[in-house]
Parts: C-alpha cells; sequence; structure tokens
C-alpha cells in the first residue's frame, strides 16, 4: 500500500470499521517459528459484520490473507503484502447443540476438542492433535490420528473478497489429503461439524493418548511449525527423511528435529530463510535418495529480501 491514493481511502476506511487497523504491523509474534517480516496491513475485525464492510470497503487490489495462530505457517522475511486479517475472541465461540457443534473460525482446535469432551461428544477427538485454528482446519482439511475435517464437517460460512457471504456443504469443499478447493479468496468465519454421543471417560481416554503421544514423539515446546511435509501416497515423510540422512541435519540455528525428523527446529537467531533453505535441502536430498519429492505443508507466505 503504497500510494497516495490507497492512503487516503484507508484514511477513510479507518474512521468507519469498529475493529483494530495496524500498519506496516510486526508479524514473527504470531507465529510459532517466531520469524517473519511485517504485514504492510493488519486488521482485526470486531465481529462478522466488521469483516465484511472493511472487505467490500478497502481497496480490490489489495491482497488479503488470514491469520490463526501461526501453527503452520512460514512468513518471509520481507513480510507481507497486503492485509492480514486476525479473526478476534467473537470469532473464537463455540456452541453445541445435540450432536452440532457450531465453532467459530478463530476458535483453536483443542478448545473446540475440549468442548466436544465437555458434551459427551465424539469423533472430534483428534482435534486435541491438531495445532491450530477452525478457519485453517477447514482450508486444508487438518487431520491427525486417523482423522480428518471431512469426517466430522457438516457445513461452514465463508466470506469472499468482495465481503459477499457464502454458506457451503461438504460438496462445496472439495476435501482430499490435507486440501480443500475452496476460492482463494474465502476466509472462513465459522464451522458446524457432527459428533456422536459417547460416554466421557472414554472421550477422554482418547484424547489424553492422543496428548501423550504427541508429547512422547514431537517438539512441541520448541519453536518450529508443526509437520514441515505433507506425507507422500503411501509414504511417510519423517522416515523418507531419516532414510536421507537428514535426522538432526543443522544449518546454522536451524535444524530438523531430532525427535521427529517432519519438524525444523528454529534453535534461535535465525530468520524465515533459514529455515526455508533447510527445507528445500531436505528436499534435495530425500530425492536423491529415493527419487520422492516431498510437498511443503507448512504454507510460505510473503515477500524473500
Amino acid at each position: 500500500m503504497n500510494t497516495e491514493m490507497k492512503n487516503i481511502s484507508f484514511d477513510k476506511l479507518m474512521s468507519r470499521v469498529r475493529g483494530k487497523i495496524q500498519f506496516n504491523a510486526p508479524m514473527a509474534k504470531f507465529t510459532w517459528f517466531r520469524t517473519g517480516g511485517n504485514a504492510d496491513i493488519l486488521f482485526t475485525p470486531e465481529d462478522e459484520e466488521d469483516l465484511c464492510f472493511f472487505l467490500k470497503t478497502c481497496p480490490s487490489d489489495l491482497p488479503v490473507m488470514p491469520l490463526g495462530v501461526g501453527s503452520n505457517l512460514l512468513i518471509r522475511d520481507g513480510g507481507i503484502e497486503g492485509v492480514v486479517i486476525r479473526l478476534g475472541k467473537k470469532f473464537s465461540q463455540i456452541t453445541i447443540q445435540g450432536d452440532t457443534v457450531t465453532a467459530g473460525a478463530g476458535a483453536p482446535d483443542i478448545s473446540v476438542a475440549n468442548a466436544a469432551l465437555k458434551n459427551g461428544l465424539s469423533g472430534l477427538e483428534f482435534l486435541r492433535g491438531v495445532p491450530g485454528t477452525i478457519g485453517g482446519a477447514l482450508k486444508m482439511n487438518a487431520g491427525a490420528y486417523g482423522n480428518e475435517v471431512k469426517d466430522i464437517f457438516k457445513s461452514a460460512t465463508a466470506v469472499d473478497r468482495s465481503g459477499k457471504i457464502y454458506f457451503l456443504a461438504t460438496h462445496d469443499m472439495h476435501f482430499s489429503y490435507r486440501h480443500s478447493e475452496v476460492p482463494e479468496d474465502f476466509i472462513f468465519i465459522n464451522a458446524t461439524l457432527i459428533g456422536r454421543s459417547k460416554e466421557k471417560i472414554k472421550i477422554k481416554k482418547r484424547m489424553d493418548e492422543i496428548r501423550e503421544n504427541r508429547e512422547k514423539s514431537q517438539p512441541l515446546r520448541q519453536r518450529t511449525g508443526g509437520s514441515t511435509f505433507k506425507n507422500p501416497v503411501g509414504k511417510s515423510a519423517w522416515k523418507l527423511i531419516e532414510d536421507a540422512g537428514c535426522r538432526g541435519l543443522t544449518i546454522g540455528n536451524v535444524k530438523v528435529s531430532e525427535k521427529h525428523c517432519n519438524f525444523l527446529i528454529n534453535v534461535g537467531g535465525v530468520n524465515s530463510q533459514n529455515i526455508e533453505d533447510l527445507g528445500e535441502e531436505v528436499r534435495r536430498r530425500v530425492m536423491n535418495n529415493s527419487g520422492v519429492k516431498l510437498e511443503w505443508e507448512i504454507k510460505r507466505v510473503g515477500r524473500k529480501i
């Protein structure tokens, strides 16, 4: 946003939106890697109406990107062009009626799993092992421990770049492995998910198993972005990485986790380019060793320096 016209447009917009607009906003604090440049604009809408008004009113040529908790995201060092939208508390509410869970797109996945447990609903336990928000889970058909979002999905609400609201059924989502085919400019507002009644003690036991498994197998208390690469069909990314001799591989202060080698760790004092470079080196070695081309699961966004 460098032109005088856009500045004037935003001056007018800022006087009418109820949410918070921040220019040249630091983004590293919003990602698990704790790296990355600034966003040209960061907008936190007050509610759904405020979000739709903002999208409809702000300059149409500005790119817009939603941000959850930054768990599966690498923001490049040159920052993000255009607008980053971060959904606040009004988008994190969870309500349950019968076997139906309605969750705001900003609700953490673990909070949704806990709400389902409290109400004796099974089927959502796997969300205990998904480190993100419902909006991101919808976008990438997030999954863990044998289940994925498409297994519990009933409907969702999204808004497009023009501020128009859409109601989406399962056939609109076109779910596949770690992917949905909704338009790129859609920002999810909420989702309706389906569970099934079950004894709370059994639900809690499964969630405890997931928690314990993650504690044992993943570097949860380090600066990481979650699973780095998608599992190729019929194969495990971590095994391909290990077989290529990459477990513990280090470039500067970025390393492949020795605990789970599909995780990259920011040991400290690194930038996003260092992390991306190590990821590309892992991909190169895996290709040379096995002929398999790993695909990034972590979303990489923004400008390179």
